[in-house]
């Protein structure tokens, strides 16, 4: 047991390099997952924005937050894909068998989604520059968004780590994340919450997304940050914390 103590990263990185160049080899996944947020923002921007009243004058620089939100809630499914087609495979049970840490063969999947969605977030973040997307954030504003979002990935990734272990066939592992990816639509992504009918307002205003979102918003834009900041930390350092407990739970119960 020590000597797997010991060498925790050192296994860690040979499961973070043998999911990475998964990915690499096929990367019709990023791909998938960058195309659909840009399409978003397409089309709300050229094609709803004009409708659409925020009291900003850039309507790009206004959605951005919850586009890179959507992307990360895409790209996760992806995760629990893996993971699910890892244990179907018996793959982890003879990593399991081997004289590693156990948590590291989990721990592979989680930074691999890590480094993905960031590919996805820096992409999508380069498309919306060329929209007209601009910031007045200087490099501490950009690290703190940048912090949040990988917090935000590293919580559904274990989320997506719980569901590819509970899951029963592959469309199962990757459907928890849909009602996640419709998280931003009812918050104040694309529109503020004060137009939505009161009984949306308040679910809006109250779940993690619109938190985080308003955080980010006001970060990118070079605003004061609100008390947002602290409920969308307590959002997701919560959501990792339960999701890191049953998921490993559930790894040991089904290994």
């Amino acid at each position: 047991m020590e000597t797997i103590q010991k060498h925790f990263f050192s296994d860690m990185s040979v499961m973070l390099g043998r999911s990475m160049r998964h990915i690499f080899r096929s990367m019709d996944t990023i791909i998938t997952v960058t195309i659909m947020p840009i399409a978003f923002m397409l089309l709300f921007v050229y094609v709803f924005g004009g409708a659409i009243q925020t009291g900003t004058g850039n309507y790009v620089n206004y959605i951005v937050p919850g586009i890179l939100l959507i992307a990360i809630a895409s790209g996760i499914s992806y995760a629990a894909f893996r993971v699910f087609t890892d244990v179907q495979r018996g793959i982890i049970e003879r990593f399991r068998s081997m004289p590693i840490a156990p948590s590291t063969v989990l721990w592979g999947h989680v930074l691999t989604s890590l480094v993905s969605n960031a590919i996805s977030v820096v992409v999508i973040i380069l498309v919306a520059l060329i929209m007209g997307f601009r910031s007045a954030a200087g490099i501490l504003e950009w690290l703190t968004v940048a912090g949040i979002l990988a917090l935000f990935t590293l919580a559904l990734t274990w989320v997506a780590m719980l569901a590819g272990l509970s899951a029963k066939s592959p469309d199962g592992a990757g459907a928890f994340s849909y009602p996640i990816i419709l998280l931003p639509f009812i918050s104040s992504a694309f529109v503020p919450t004060t137009s939505m009918p009161t009984v949306v307002r308040v679910f809006a205003e109250n779940q993690p997304v619109t938190a985080i979102v308003e955080t980010i918003r006001a970060l990118l834009s070079g605003q004061p940050v609100s008390d947002d900041i602290w409920v969308a930390l307590a959002w997701c350092v919560g959501i990792l914390v339960v999701a890191y407990i049953f998921a490993m739970r559930a790894y040991n119960k089904r290994v």
